[in-house]
C-alpha cells in the first residue's frame, strides 16, 4: 500500500480484508487510547508534578484543563480540515503533533513550558479524534460490521480510561511523573506504522474553510469551557465569569448568523436537515453531563460522607466503572442483530431508572445497592455510547469527519457541564446525603431527557 495520499477510489478505499482487522482497529484505536490516558493519568502524578516544579492550584488546575480547553475548542476545525485534507493525513498529522508535545511535557523544566506542551497536545488531540472516526467508516463500510467494531474500538478506549489511574499510579511509582508523557512517543510511533500500512488514503475534498465559522466556533467553545473550568473558582456570579458567558453568547450569535449566511457552512446543509445527527450530537452531550457529573460526585462523596481515603474511594468506584467495557462488548455482539438505533433508546431508558433509584440514599444505604444501581447505569452507557457513534456516522453519510467532530465537541462541554453542576451542589452542600440525592436526580432527568430524545429523533425519525 502506498504511504502517501492518494485519491483511491471508494472501492479501494473501503473494501480492507478482514484479515487485516485487528491492526485497522488497533491503528485508528491507539489515538483515542493516547488522548484517554492523558486525560486521567495526568491527575495522579498531579502532586509530583507540583512539588517538582513548584506549580501553584491555579497552575494545577490549567495543567489538568488545559489540554481539555485546547481539545474541546479545536475539535469542529480538525473536522474541516480533514474534510479539506483527508482524514489520514490529518489523523497522522494529529498523531505527530500529539507525540511531540509529549516528548516536551515529558522534558519541560518549568511549569508554563508544561502548561503550553498540554495545550499542544490537546490541540493534537482534537486533530486525529474526528479523523479515527471519519477513517473507520472507510475500514468498515457494512453497517452491522462497522457497528461490531465499534463495540470493540470502545471497549479498548474504555479500558485505557479505566485503568488510566492505575497505569499512572504505575508509572509514577517506578519511573517517575515524566514518564507517563513519555510512554506516549512509542505508542504514537506504532500508531502511525500501523495507519501508514493497514489505513488507505482518504482523499480530501475541495471545501473551502469557513474561517468566520471556525472562528465563531473557537471562541464559544473556548469561552464556555474557560467559564466551566473557572467558574467554581470565581464564583458563578462574578464579573469574570459573566463576561466569560457573555462572549460565549456573542460567539454563538456570529456563529449562527455566519452558518446561516454561508455558502460552505461549517455544518452542512444535508447534517443540518438529518433529524437523526440532531439527536445523537445532544444526546452526546446530555451523556456525557449525567455520567460525568454522577462520577465526579461519587468519588466526593465517598471520601466526605463515608471517611474513606481517595485510594479506597477509588477502589469503590472501581466495580461501577468496569462495567463500561462489559456494555462496549455486549453491544460488539448484539449490533449484528438488533442495529445500533433501539439500543440507544433502551439503555438511556434503563439507565434513567437505574439512576433515579439512588434519588432517596441515605446513611442507610448499603454499598452493594448503590454500586448495583450505578452499575446497571454504567453499563447502559457502555453500550449506548457505541450505538450512538454507530448512528452517527450511519447517519453522518459523505460527512463523518464534521460529524465525529461535533459529536466529541458536544461531549466534552456536556462532560464541563456535568462536573460544573455537581460541584456546584457539592459546594453548598450541608448534607453529603442530600447533596447526593440532587446529583441522582438531575443525572437521571438528563438520561431521561436523552432517551426522550432517542425515541423521537432516532427511533422514529420521521
Amino acid at each position: 500500500m502506498s504511504t502517501t495520499d492518494r485519491a483511491d477510489t471508494p472501492e479501494t478505499a473501503q473494501a480492507p480484508a478482514r484479515s487485516g482487522d485487528s491492526a485497522r482497529l488497533l491503528a485508528l484505536a491507539i489515538g483515542f487510547v493516547m488522548a484517554s490516558l492523558d486525560a486521567t493519568v495526568v491527575t495522579v502524578a498531579a502532586v509530583g508534578i507540583a512539588d517538582d516544579l513548584h506549580l501553584g492550584p491555579t497552575g494545577l488546575t490549567w495543567l489538568l484543563d488545559g489540554y481539555i480547553l485546547s481539545f474541546a475548542s479545536l475539535l469542529p476545525l480538525a473536522g474541516s480540515l480533514a474534510d479539506r485534507f483527508g482524514a489520514r493525513r490529518i489523523y497522522l498529522t494529529g498523531l505527530t503533533l500529539f507525540v511531540a508535545a509529549s516528548a516536551v511535557c515529558g522534558l519541560a523544566d518549568n511549569g508554563e513550558l508544561l502548561i503550553a506542551a498540554r495545550v499542544v497536545q490537546g490541540a493534537g488531540a482534537a486533530l486525529f479524534m474526528p479523523s479515527s472516526l471519519a477513517l473507520l467508516v472507510g475500514a468498515f463500510p457494512d453497517l452491522r460490521r462497522r457497528a461490531t467494531v465499534l463495540g470493540y474500538w470502545t471497549a479498548i478506549v474504555s479500558t485505557a480510561s479505566g485503568l488510566g489511574p492505575v497505569i499512572g499510579g504505575l508509572l509514577v511509582g517506578t519511573l517517575g511523573w515524566r514518564s507517563i508523557f513519555l510512554v506516549n512517543i512509542p505508542l504514537g510511533i506504532v500508531g502511525a506504522i500501523l495507519t501508514l500500512r493497514w489505513i488507505s488514503p482518504s482523499p480530501g475534498r475541495p471545501r473551502a474553510l469557513n474561517l468566520a465559522s471556525n472562528a465563531s466556533g473557537i471562541g464559544l467553545l473556548a469561552a464556555l469551557s474557560i467559564a466551566l473550568i473557572e467558574g467554581p473558582r470565581l464564583g458563578w456570579g462574578s464579573l469574570r465569569s459573566t463576561a466569560l458567558f457573555a462572549v460565549a453568547a456573542l460567539c454563538a450569535g456570529a456563529l449562527v448568523r455566519s452558518e446561516l449566511s454561508a455558502a460552505d457552512p461549517l455544518i452542512p446543509r444535508s447534517l443540518r436537515r438529518s433529524r437523526v445527527f440532531r439527536g445523537a450530537v445532544f444526546i452526546g452531550l446530555l451523556l456525557n453531563l449525567a455520567l460525568f457529573g454522577s462520577i465526579f460526585m461519587l468519588g466526593v462523596f465517598f471520601q466526605r460522607a463515608w471517611g474513606v481515603t481517595p485510594i479506597k474511594a477509588g477502589v469503590l468506584l472501581v466495580p461501577m466503572m468496569a462495567v463500561f467495557v462489559l456494555g462496549n462488548l455486549t453491544f460488539a455482539r448484539l449490533a449484528p442483530r438488533v442495529g445500533s438505533r433501539r439500543p440507544v433508546l433502551v439503555m438511556l431508558s434503563i439507565a434513567a431508572v437505574a439512576t433515579a433509584t439512588m434519588a432517596a440514599i441515605s446513611a442507610s444505604t448499603p454499598y452493594a445497592v448503590l454500586a448495583v444501581a450505578i452499575g446497571i447505569a454504567d453499563f447502559c452507557v457502555g453500550v449506548t455510547v457505541p450505538a450512538l457513534t454507530a448512528t452517527l456516522m450511519e447517519a453522518a453519510s459523505g460527512h463523518a469527519n464534521t460529524a465525529g467532530a461535533l459529536l466529541n465537541a458536544n461531549r466534552q462541554v456536556g462532560a464541563l457541564l456535568g462536573v460544573a453542576a455537581a460541584g456546584t451542589v457539592l459546594a453548598g452542600a450541608t448534607n453529603w446525603y442530600h447533596a447526593a440525592s440532587v446529583v441522582f436526580v438531575v443525572t437521571a432527568l438528563a438520561y431521561g431527557a436523552a432517551a426522550c430524545l432517542a425515541w423521537r429523533l432516532i427511533v422514529r425519525p420521521r
